[in-house]
């Protein structure tokens, strides 16, 4: 054994007889290994990060330092085991901070940040170690490796040399120079949209002003203007506050002023994004260059199901093109509807639409979603779920009570086969609290893998935040819930399902624009009067869920599905053009934006607005080159879905192929030829133009 070897076995010892008694660090007791949640305390975190950490460390350095001959199993294999131990505290660390954090978990998540930061850049630059990853990618059709080891390899390499690793001394230096000033920039991008958007607010004296709006946006106005120190009644330009008022809001000047605010932010004055956005665009080109790529999108996409600038570009335009007529029927409809009742110009405005689509909609459907909610008692919809899942693949859910949890409120359930083989262990967290964040979510507290012939089967958890059930009431939630709850599920069935050596290859571990497919699908269930009429009664008369209900859902689902096309298309398009540039143009930020868009403008331009500035997604969000990852991921399910329809929507024979090809492979192989083993072609737009009622 080499000398860095011995203090690598040295360092793994003393971190594991320091830590005997961390529950973080330790071996669990309780069932099926599940996280000991009833031992773990906030003083334990900061210790496992370290101790995790320093073991991270320890089994690289022992990497590098092997004096053996560079193999799959020595380097590659090696490298996809080191750092479990971190793994397993960030990823319970994490979730909690989430889900249900406190001051404390916060004070060490901004301790731990800089720590997990080193750690990446000590891996990620250590040439020696990538010396080794090379050797053995060099070799790679020499050595027999199966699908799922030939990805891991090529998945390593190629992440060593998308950060810079196979430049010249010079280059690395330019790379890291223009790397640091993109995320300088990209920081003050967002720090500017921030400020833009918290500098403006519309303040209301007069009680005349807020007709329309509901008491609830009234009150809350109420509230924000007594926190401003204001009389009356203050809107912002957050979405809790901007977007009621352009639906609600009579008062067509003052929309007219909150709109152009909102769509005006950082364009100019001190929190100006103008000249940023160029910055952003062109350190991006310089980066994409150096690495060899014409362009940044090149770059971004390499590792995405797309692959390529030109099936993006012509995904978008054969979505966009045929989608034009209906979003222009639908602001005809909705201008026509708004004539007939008191709006007097000859066109909408962007300020008028919301507000007027929103009272056509209440004209046209007379869908009130409060009306639904006693057909869905959360309790029912779980059995709903549960029994969607054992008809589509046999499972079986089972609640248990020895499990540890992290919040009372947190159920547990074993997930069996049909033939009572373990699968996976379920947490189900359904109600908001103070601790934890808004929205929904799936996440992991472990992922499956094997490891020296043992299996690890995962610990997956959905998140939620729907009405809790009081002394006089249960939990009822609106349909827009329960396809949000489909929706988180089919995230979990692809993390229950995961089947694979490898834990950075298996359940959710596959390309953005494929990740959404097992939870878009599963929402089309929620629009079956089939699978509704199963479940769905009052919760207090046991009466099924009237037809003509389950009728306006299926008829509101496709409301102004043209002009909602067009608006997200509009936005991956815009995306694309700022990031297929090979030089930065010389017209002005709003100019260039303009002229991209106008071919396909549905609304009248504003001059002096735009939302460049303020697209945070691509501009400081992760989604550069990527926005039209939504549509696609859309594309897909409408597709895959429509096999379902073909065939049965509780074909079991479609189902076990969904489950073979798709839910149980992860990212062992690349997601184009996993889908195609499922569907048997590539995804069909139509299939989604189809579903939204845009092929008359």
């Amino acid at each position: 054994m080499t000398g860095k070897l011995l203090i690598a076995g040295a360092a793994l010892a003393l971190i594991s007889s320091c830590n005997m008694k961390n529950p973080l660090l330790t071996e669990s007791s309780a069932p099926f290994g599940a996280p000991q949640f009833d031992k773990i305390q906030d003083e334990h975190y900061l210790p496992a990060f370290e101790a995790g950490i320093a073991e991270a460390k320890a089994e690289i350095d022992a990497i590098v330092a092997n004096p053996d001959e560079p193999t799959f199993e020595n380097t590659i294999e090696a490298m996809e085991y080191a750092g479990k131990t971190l793994d397993q505290v960030a990823g319970i660390f994490y979730n909690l901070m989430e889900a249900n954090t406190n001051d404390t978990m916060q004070a060490v998540a901004e301790q731990v940040s800089p720590m997990l930061t080193e750690y990446s850049m000590y891996v990620s630059l250590n040439n020696d170690l990538f010396q080794r990853v090379k050797a053995v990618y060099q070799k790679k059709d020499e050595l027999g490796l199966d699908k799922d080891q030939l990805k891991l390899l090529e998945d390593n390499y190629k992440s060593f040399v998308r950060g810079g690793a196979n430049l010249s001394d010079e280059d690395k230096a330019l790379y890291s120079k223009w790397s640091e000033e993109l995320s300088l920039a990209t920081l003050q991008f967002s720090k500017n949209v921030l400020a833009a958007t918290n500098a403006y607010t519309l303040h209301v004296t007069d009680s005349a002003e807020l007709a329309g709006l509901p008491e609830y946006v009234k009150t809350m106005a109420a509230e924000t203007a007594k926190e401003k120190g204001l009389e009356g009644w203050a809107f912002t330009l957050q979405y809790p506050s901007f977007s009621p008022f352009m639906k609600y809001s009579e008062n067509r000047e003052l929309r007219r002023q909150l709109w152009t605010a909102y769509n005006s932010r950082a364009i100019g004055g001190e929190n100006d994004n103008t000249e940023i956005v160029k910055q952003i665009v062109d350190l991006r080109i310089k980066i994409a260059n150096i690495l060899g790529y014409e362009t940044y999108a090149d770059y971004a996409l390499e590792e995405r199901m797309a692959k390529s600038r030109t099936t993006v570009n012509e995904f978008i335009k054969n979505l966009l093109e045929p989608s034009m007529k209906y979003a222009k029927k639908d602001v005809a409809d909705v201008l026509a509807y708004a004539r007939k009742n008191g709006f007097e110009d000859t066109k909408l405005m962007p300020w008028d639409f919301s507000y007027w689509s929103e009272r056509y909609q209440e004209a046209e459907y007379a869908l009130n979603a409060e009306e639904l909610k006693p057909y869905f008692q959360l309790e029912s919809c779980i059995d709903a779920v549960f029994g969607l899942a054992n008809r589509l693949y046999g499972i079986n859910f089972k609640e248990l009570d020895d499990v540890p949890v992290y919040h009372e409120d947190v159920k547990v359930y074993e997930v069996t086969e049909a033939d009572g083989t373990h699968l996976a262990l379920f947490y189900a967290d359904f109600f908001p609290r103070a601790s934890k964040r808004g929205g929904a979510w799936m996440t992991e507290f472990r992922g499956q893998s094997i490891r020296d012939g043992k299996e690890y089967r995962p610990f997956i958890s959905i998140v939620c935040n729907f009405t809790k059930p009081t002394a006089d009431a249960p939990s009822l939630i609106t349909h827009d819930e329960f396809t949000t709850f489909l929706h988180e599920f089919g995230h979990a069935l692809h993390g229950i399902f995961a089947q694979g050596r490898y834990g950075s290859l298996t359940g959710t571990s596959v390309s953005r624009d494929f990740v959404e497919l097992p939870s878009q699908i599963m929402e089309n269930w929620a629009f079956e009067p089939e699978y509704l009429n199963s479940f769905a009664k009052h919760y207090q008369t046991g009466e099924p869920i009237p037809a003509e209900l389950i009728e306006k859902v299926v008829a509101a689902k496709n409301y102004l599905a043209g002009y909602g096309q067009v608006r997200q298309l509009h936005f991956g398009y815009l995306d694309m053009a700022w990031h297929t540039l090979k030089e930065v143009p010389a017209m002005s930020t709003l100019e260039f934006e303009q002229k991209t868009l106008a071919p396909y403008a549905v609304m009248p331009a504003v001059e002096g607005t735009g939302f460049s500035t303020s697209f945070s997604h691509i501009f400081s969000g992760g989604y550069s080159a990527g926005y039209y990852s939504y549509k696609w991921a859309e594309v897909l399910e409408a597709d895959a879905f429509s096999l379902f329809k073909e065939k049965g929507i509780f074909n079991t024979e479609v189902s076990s192929s969904f489950r073979e090809n798709i839910l149980s492979k992860g990212g062992t192989e690349d997601a184009d030829i996993l889908y195609r083993n499922f569907r048997g072609h590539d995804p069909q737009p139509e299939a989604l133009m189809k579903k939204l009622g845009l092929t008359k």
